[in-house]
Parts: C-alpha cells; sequence; structure tokens
C-alpha cells in the first residue's frame, strides 16, 4: 500500500493537513460552532414536502442557474439585492472556492490576517495561489491603517476579511472594509459566516456594495439557519461577479434537492432564526462564566466565545472531553475556542471548566 509521499503532489500541497475538526461522539458537542437548535418541527414538515416534491423530478438535471433560489436569497438579505448580484454553492467554502479560481491562481497572491478561518490558506494552496497571512493586534482586531499597510506593501489579488473573525470572533468595522477595498484593485472577499448573531442593527458590509463591483460579501445558511447539514453558502456582490463565477463552476452544482430545501427554509426565515436570540445569550452567559472562572474570554459578535489564560490548553482539552464536552484548540497558545449551545449545553460546559479548574488549583495552583 503506499502512502501519500509516493503520489505526484502538487509541491504547494505537499506537507499540508486537510482541514478537519475532531469528530467525537460526546453529549455535548461545542466545537465546530454548528447551531445545536434542531430546525422547528412544522418548518421541518415543509421542508420534507418541498423535498418529496423535487424528488419527483430528480430524473432531471436540477436548474443549472437555481433562480428561484437566488430570487429568495435576495429577498432575504434586502438592501435593494437582485438575483442577478446573488451566487450560491455547496457551503461558503465552495463559494470561496469558486472565487479563488476565478480571481486568484498561479503568480497571484491571497492575503488574509491570522489568525482567522484555517480554511483560507488552505483555499489558496488549493488554487496555486500565494498565501500571506497579516497580522492583528492585540485583541484580534484589523484596524484601516493596519489593512491598508498590508495591502500596499503585498499588493493582493484577493483580500479575505471574516467579519466577525474566526476563531477569535472580533467584528470588523465598515471603514476597514472600505479602507482596504480603496488600497487594490483586486477581490476584496467579507466573509459574513456568522452575521445574523452580530444583531440585526450591526453594520454589514451588504451596505457597501453599491459602487463597488469587487466586493464580494459571504454569507451561509449552516450558522443561524441551523443548516450545516444541507450545505449551502451564497454571496452578494456585482452581477459582473456571478457571470465571473460561471466560469470555474461546475455543470448542475447546486442538486435539486439543496435548492428545495433551502427555498423551504428561507420562506420560513423568522422561525429558523428564532434561536439565534438563545444563542446570543448563551454566548454572553459563557464569557461571564469563564470571566468568574478567572479566564479571558475575547469580545465576540459570534456563536462562539474564543478565551484565554489557558496554561495548559491540551490538559483542558482532554479533561472536558472526558468529561463528555467537546471544545476546540484552534492553535493559538494559551486560548480554546467554544461553541455556544443551548441553555444545558452551556451550563455542561461552564461546570466541565468549574471542575477542571479546581481540580487544577488542588493539584498545582500555576497549572490552570
Amino acid at each position: 500500500m503506499s502512502s501519500l509521499s509516493d503520489l505526484p503532489l502538487r509541491s504547494e500541497l505537499k506537507g499540508r493537513s486537510p482541514y478537519g475538526a475532531p469528530q467525537k461522539q460526546v453529549p455535548v458537542a461545542l466545537n465546530v460552532n454548528e447551531n445545536t437548535h434542531p430546525i422547528p418541527p412544522a418548518v421541518a414538515r415543509d421542508i420534507i414536502a418541498a423535498l418529496a416534491h423535487a424528488i419527483e423530478s430528480a430524473n432531471r438535471y436540477p436548474d443549472r442557474e437555481f433562480v428561484e433560489l437566488r430570487e429568495s436569497l435576495a429577498g432575504y438579505l434586502g438592501h435593494g439585492l437582485t438575483a442577478a448580484q446573488i451566487w450560491a454553492a455547496n457551503g461558503s467554502n465552495e463559494v470561496l472556492q469558486q472565487i479563488m479560481q476565478a480571481f486568484a491562481g498561479p503568480g497571484r497572491t491571497v492575503l488574509g490576517f491570522a489568525p482567522t478561518y484555517s480554511m483560507y490558506p488552505l483555499l489558496a494552496s488549493g488554487t496555486a495561489s500565494r498565501w500571506v497571512a497579516g497580522d492583528r493586534d492585540a485583541e484580534f482586531a484589523v484596524t484601516p491603517q493596519r489593512a491598508v499597510e498590508w495591502i500596499t506593501r503585498e499588493k493582493p489579488d484577493v483580500v479575505l476579511l471574516c467579519a466577525p473573525n474566526n476563531p477569535t470572533g472580533t467584528p470588523l468595522s465598515l471603514e476597514t472594509i472600505a479602507a482596504a477595498y480603496d488600497a487594490t484593485d483586486g477581490i476584496v472577499v467579507v466573509d459574513e459566516a456568522y452575521a445574523e448573531f452580530m444583531g440585526s442593527d450591526a453594520p454589514s458590509a451588504l451596505t457597501l456594495l453599491e459602487g463597488r463591483p469587487r466586493l464580494i460579501v459571504s454569507r451561509t445558511m449552516s450558522k443561524a439557519f441551523a443548516f450545516a447539514g444541507v450545505r449551502l453558502g451564497y454571496l452578494a456582490a456585482d452581477a459582473a461577479v456571478t457571470d465571473a463565477l460561471r466560469l470555474v463552476r461546475l455543470p448542475y452544482h447546486l442538486s435539486a434537492l439543496t435548492q428545495a430545501a433551502a427555498i423551504a427554509a428561507l420562506a420560513h426565515a423568522d422561525e429558523m432564526l428564532a434561536t439565534v436570540r438563545d444563542i446570543t445569550t448563551q454566548r454572553d452567559r459563557i464569557s461571564h462564566g469563564l470571566t468568574d472562572l478567572g479566564y479571558r474570554p475575547y469580545t465576540s459578535g459570534s456563536n462562539f466565545v474564543l478565551f484565554g489564560g489557558v496554561a495548559d490548553p491540551h490538559a483542558m482539552f482532554e479533561a472536558l472531553l472526558a468529561d463528555g464536552v467537546l471544545i476546540r484548540d484552534v492553535g493559538i497558545p494559551g486560548h480554546l475556542r467554544v461553541s455556544a449551545g443551548t441553555e444545558s449545553e452551556t451550563s455542561a460546559f461552564l461546570d466541565a471548566v468549574a471542575r477542571f479548574r479546581a481540580e487544577a488549583e488542588a493539584s498545582s495552583p500555576v497549572s490552570l
């Protein structure tokens, strides 16, 4: 049996590890920022009915232009957007991959600001693009000045801005987005996967699209819509961007079942988003609880909390896992990340942290 090293792999992929978080069967899984609330039963019934109808014509290819879905997404986003300005794919990762295929590639540069979503460098390497990781300040923020400095220095073809940022939860100002756009002739992508958790009155890059044909706002139904298993990501941009993505997309890339499920869910947007307030309540509860336990949670506009002050992240991760709670080690020294789940899941997490803290203090006051 051969190994990966025996294959004629492209040079930029050698030594790379695939994206992935631990998949373990535990009572409380809070490691991949899922919406742990189930889809409301009445909405689920309508989705099932839509799927049943779609399966009757599954012998035919789906609508290659997914017109009805794009109209539904435009209606959900508002801001005067039309279906021509909307694109969708199998999760926002595929949306981002198609952007890279169209606008990055060999001899081109992709700029992000680390720590950030770990798929960005993988998408860059997968399209033979040069990846540059700019830095953030001590609070993990990116100021307009910092963005412009990095863009001026590296002259990227694609700039990736995660707002709010994963894995830190840090919000991003519209001033930074506008400054980044003005500083480059390339594509600027604002990844708003967690935008709904910022609050309905929070600023969105959607408000900046008018007059900025190189600006793209990426969204997903995985998080706020509790649709992670369906795989539906989308973007809003100038209509010319969607024309560009048609050049690289695979034929009929969105199945009829995916389209039907997403359209049915969007028809119940208010019900599907009803969990967002509860999730943000639990997120804030996590932050307060961790502070009381002596840790340092960071400001989050997402459905998760990054916290520091962890002397041994591996020990804490393993202790919580043994307690039936799975969280995420995102590779930032002294830090861990936890998703905001239901009230009972949050209680289980905070109780497990309290037990770990008490046991660590009893055995060694410095091993927290």
